[in-house]
């Protein structure tokens, strides 16, 4: 079940961005958090679930997204086109991704960065907890696909890797 503390920083986090609609399912329970519209109070649900583990998904209402995003979203398709070879490496989950260990700290990698298939790449810190996120693959780092402190979403594509 979720705790209210975890709830509280979640509904939080929604403020601070674009997304409109939350929906987490975890052991059993599933939660989905809802922006109001200028009519209509704060929606928050959670309910137990029957079906088998499903991840985190976030999803913004059409037309919510920033221009600048919007205008770069073009861009991607196209490098994904001709990029078909290099390996991504995807966010396992919504959270805040962190290219290092503390403000401070040098990144784990950078552009031109070679790594191995247990090289940790970033971190992605989602409800407090900082998840560290391995390459999978061992290769060479072409693109960072993400900023520092950027909110990602399940799936979402962090870096694209030229394997070995």
């Amino acid at each position: 079940m979720f705790k209210l503390s975890e709830i509280k920083e979640l509904m939080k986090l929604m403020d601070q961005t674009s997304l409109q609609e939350l929906e987490i399912e975890n052991e059993g329970a599933r939660l989905s958090i809802r922006k109001p519209n200028k009519t209509e109070s704060v929606v928050v649900t959670a309910a137990p679930v029957q079906q088998s583990y499903v991840p985190a998904i976030a999803q913004a209402v059409p037309g919510s997204a920033p221009a600048q995003v919007a205008a770069e979203a073009p861009k991607a398709d196209q490098q994904k086109e001709s990029d078909s070879t290099l390996h991504k490496i995807v966010s396992p989950m919504v959270g805040t991704f962190y290219q290092a260990s503390s403000p401070g700290s040098a990144p784990f990698v950078s552009k031109g960065s070679n790594v191995s298939e247990k090289s940790v790449v970033c971190i992605v810190e989602a409800m407090k907890l900082m998840n560290e996120i391995e390459a999978e693959v061992k290769g060479e780092i072409v693109e960072i696909l993400v900023e520092n402190g950027q909110l990602v979403e399940y799936g979402q594509p962090l870096f694209l890797v030229k394997p070995e």
